[in-house]
């Protein structure tokens, strides 16, 4: 990216000693129950700028079998946690994986928590190669088996899984509300499923809601900057942009490793029928096992009620589904502990 400017520049000079350090594994461990460690890494990013993590790693020295874990869209940082939408996925996932012998790299997005820069200006293109640069640091510790290294993803990270299981450094990809379409039909299913939740009065505004995004989709797709401002609000254009054109059905047709793909039944933003076309683009000798978990809504948790994006801040009262973790680690531990 070319909007680091003296500030990343400046961090990246600071923390380039350290990042080395704990690449190569010298970071001091933080001691859990178990023998569980969490341990500080940054990943240096293709760039130069330093993404700053947490590994947890199982007990023992290893190496052992790891996975990089990709949140969603937004400021997120490494717990997969906005100011005001906590998903917390990270720690919980963390854990269960430790406990059957897999380490854990996950980090904070650009200009969130430790990393420097500006997560509205940062490309759709950009936190992919986030995730690759974050991979290739896994695989290059001692501590970790460079043969076994997968990648989970949630939401906006499913699909960047997705492209990064055809390296050759990945050996299997979870993918978490992932979508099997472009970008911009994902982008218009999703509006349309959200405006269908509202209540009743609101939904009489659909034509007028419609008529302004169609507008709005049209105005990102011609621009050329990194940010723009809708209604006043400063708006990730690029990352908007480059999100749009992006068709993730190419990259499941070119994946050679196993996928499991999980999707709630009541998600509001990602379609949980596109779990089979997911089942059927990935090819062999991998293949994809696809599972639509009833009442699980997009922020991981059950809602035996009607869905709604207004009972999110109840559901992020209680923990990530454990039927998830479950299927996510039982999965994970049969194809990567060989």
């Amino acid at each position: 990216m070319g909007k680091g400017g003296a500030a990343v520049r400046h961090a990246h000079a600071q923390g380039q000693e350290k990042a080395q350090a704990q690449a190569q594994g010298k970071a001091q461990g933080r001691g859990r129950s178990g023998g569980v460690r969490d341990v500080d890494m940054t990943v240096v990013a293709d760039d130069g700028v330093p993404l700053a993590g947490t590994l947890t790693l199982p007990p023992g020295s290893g190496p052992h079998p790891a996975v990089v874990l990709l949140h969603g869209s937004g400021p997120l940082d490494r717990e997969g946690n906005t100011p005001k939408v906590r998903v917390g996925l990270a720690t919980p996932l963390a854990e269960a994986l430790a406990a059957e012998g897999i380490a854990t790299l996950r980090y904070d997005r650009r200009g969130v928590g430790g990393t420097p820069g500006d997560w509205r200006a940062a490309g759709f293109v950009d936190n992919r190669l986030d995730g690759a640069a974050a991979v290739r640091s896994l695989a290059a510790r001692p501590d970790i088996r460079a043969d076994a290294v997968a990648v989970v993803g949630h939401s906006e990270g499913a699909v960047h899984a997705m492209a990064l299981g055809a390296r050759p450094d990945v050996s299997a990809v979870v993918l978490l509300a992932g979508y099997a379409c472009r970008g911009e039909d994902a982008f218009r299913w999703q509006a349309r499923s959200i405006l269908g939740s509202l209540p009743a009065p609101v939904r009489l505004l659909r034509p007028a809601f419609r008529v302004f995004g169609r507008r709005q989709l049209r105005r990102f797709a011609a621009g050329t900057t990194d940010v723009s401002r809708v209604a006043g609000i400063p708006v990730n254009a690029r990352w908007t942009r480059e999100m749009l054109r992006h068709d993730t059905r190419t990259d499941l047709a070119a994946l050679r490793v196993p996928v499991l793909a999980l999707t709630g039944e009541k998600d509001l933003q990602i379609d949980p029928g596109h779990l089979e076309t997911i089942r059927r683009l990935v090819p062999e000798p991998g293949g994809a096992e696809a599972h639509r978990i009833p009442d699980l809504t997009h922020v991981l948790r059950r809602d035996p009620g009607r869905p709604s994006m207004s009972a999110y801040r109840r559901l992020l009262r209680e923990p990530v589904d454990p039927e998830v973790l479950t299927r996510v680690t039982d999965w994970l531990a049969a194809r990567l502990d060989n």
